[in-house]
């Protein structure tokens, strides 16, 4: 296997931009939702970055590795992308684009917990099981310490939010899924083309079985489209693998508590959405929790190095 190392100055660059644009598609997809089902446009963007990364790995003469055994992976991984974002469209339905990028991104507290099982590499220290009982308070707070008052279906939005945490878990047994697997060796394109093909047929079908097929061609809506197939499922998840393939997972995770806060400042922006109190209450540890998990070993150096 690849050996993954620390992160330097351009896997940091690249995270922050990263986390921007994820935090940015909940907002687009909320924003156009009444124009294009969620469902329906993850499942034609991942139709269209599919094709894209088809269209490159010829290019570049890649063929899909398949006696090497990759493809048993490669098929849990796409069922659980395509799980992932199911949830993540039909979390949209019933809460803020806010709330939905919240809980979502507690994917690397899952994901450090599924890889500190399965890894050497990337147990889990003190720092990094106090994070995990943080946030984990934190999503408590965030489910339970809202008033009816601030949400005036509480029941809905409680049931969205609930989607978007399930859609962090599925997301993080997707990381460790491939860095546990042969496909952590597997070129980041395949990786990639097997779960945007997974996303496509199952949020495609789930769209024509629900009856959320409806397709407005505003402007709005095609800039979305543009945006999600080639910017987020095509550019963004190839960096992602990329990264994954050359640095410690729970390393890189550190910098994932910047998508809530992009999500949740261009959610009130662009959309207009409240920021209740009680939801930041229960956000604020969970963000907390995440940077402990998942930078572990820089916040015990820091604290040495005030020691001495």
């Amino acid at each position: 296997m690849t050996t993954r190392k620390a992160l330097d100055g351009q896997a940091i660059a690249l995270m922050v931009v990263l986390c921007f644009v994820w935090g940015l598609q909940q907002v687009v997809l909320k924003a156009t939702a009444a124009d294009i089902a969620p469902v329906f446009q993850i499942g034609l963007r991942s139709g269209v970055a599919a094709v894209l990364v088809g269209l490159m790995m010829a290019a570049r003469g890649e063929r899909m590795r398949v006696s090497d055994g990759t493809w048993r992976a490669g098929i849990v991984v796409g069922l659980l992308f395509g799980f992932e974002f199911l949830l993540v469209a039909e979390g949209l339905r019933h809460t803020s684009a806010s709330h939905m990028v919240v809980f979502l991104y507690t994917a690397p507290i899952f994901a450090a917990l599924g890889l500190h099982w399965k890894l050497p590499a990337e147990r889990l220290g003190v720092v990094q099981w106090l994070g995990i009982a943080l946030a984990f308070c934190g999503l408590a707070l965030a489910f339970f310490g809202r008033s009816q008052s601030v949400n005036p279906a509480p029941g809905n939005v409680l049931w969205g939010d609930f989607l978007g945490l399930i859609a962090g878990v599925a997301w993080g047994a997707t990381t460790v899924v491939v860095r546990s697997t042969r496909l952590a060796s597997a070129p980041a394109t395949q990786t990639l083309l097997y779960q945007l093909v997974a996303a496509f047929v199952m949020l495609v079908a789930a769209a024509f079985l629900t009856g959320q097929t409806r397709f407005n061609p505003t402007p709005q809506v095609w800039a979305s489209l543009v945006f999600h197939s080639v910017v987020v499922s095509f550019a963004s998840f190839l960096v992602w693998f990329w990264l994954l393939r050359h640095y410690l997972a729970s390393r890189l995770g550190v910098f994932s508590f910047l998508t809530p806060l992009f999500g949740i400042v261009l959610g009130a922006w662009l959309l207009a959405e409240p920021i209740e109190a009680s939801f930041l209450m229960g956000a604020v540890p969970v963000l907390l929790g995440i940077v402990l998990v998942s930078g572990g070993a820089w916040v015990t150096q820091a604290f040495k190095g005030l020691a001495k």
